[in-house]
């Protein structure tokens, strides 16, 4: 995929969706904090329907602290990992109050330091909560990026430098959300929709189904 390709990739992703979000639900930049934490191998669909529960009862680190082990365990264990999970989330309760004054930090060392977040977690924070433009790899941009051509890498971190080297600066902010949704709803994994993807022409997979059949 050259410049011009890239360039025609994202215009046509944002004619079609020009604000793209996250399909997590927060109202807060702790509650996305908290819904990006208990995503990891998990749909948004399952943490969305733990977290309207929880965040109805709990939705502040003294809150959530005040649950303890047990009682943030019964709200959050429909999601898998939910031990583990639990787990960072009430030592990153405790690290926000001790050392943060109760708020999530904005910068990616201090995020990066609380336990349970990684550097994924820490670009959707970054990207949906303060608007920096950050990319946020998971399965599904990984995918993308190989498969179309725009940014190939063995590692979620090549891709990320690849895709922060490669995506236009008019789009950097919301590039993730939109590859997200991409690889979600169409560039799927097992059976990619190529016959009604609108960026077929663009992406180097398309081109060579095209020129196969031709």
């Amino acid at each position: 995929m050259n410049g011009a390709q890239v360039e025609r990739f994202f215009a046509t992703l944002k004619a079609a969706n020009p604000a793209p979000q996250t399909e997590l639900e927060f109202a807060s930049v702790f509650e996305l904090l908290t819904a990006v934490l208990l995503s990891a191998q998990a749909t948004d669909v399952g943490v969305n329907k733990a977290t309207r529960r929880l965040f109805a009862v709990a939705n502040t680190p003294a809150q959530i602290l005040a649950l303890g082990t047990e009682g943030l365990e019964s709200y959050i264990k429909t999601i898998g990992l939910y031990r583990s999970k639990a787990r960072h989330l009430l030592q990153t309760c405790q690290i926000l109050i001790e050392q943060h004054g109760g708020e999530v930090p904005r910068s990616r060392t201090e995020l990066e330091a609380l336990p349970g977040v990684g550097r994924k977690t820490a670009n959707v924070v970054l990207n949906v909560a303060f608007g920096e433009p950050t990319m946020a790899v998971d399965t599904h941009i990984f995918r993308v990026s190989n498969r179309t051509g725009l940014a190939p890498g063995k590692t979620p971190l090549a891709v990320e430098l690849g895709l922060l080297d490669r995506v236009p600066e008019a789009y950097l902010v919301d590039a993730h959300h939109w590859l997200i949704l991409h690889g979600r709803y169409v560039c799927q994994a097992r059976k990619p929709l190529c016959n009604v993807c609108a960026v077929i022409d663009e992406c180097d997979h398309g081109r060579h189904l095209k020129s196969a059949s031709a």
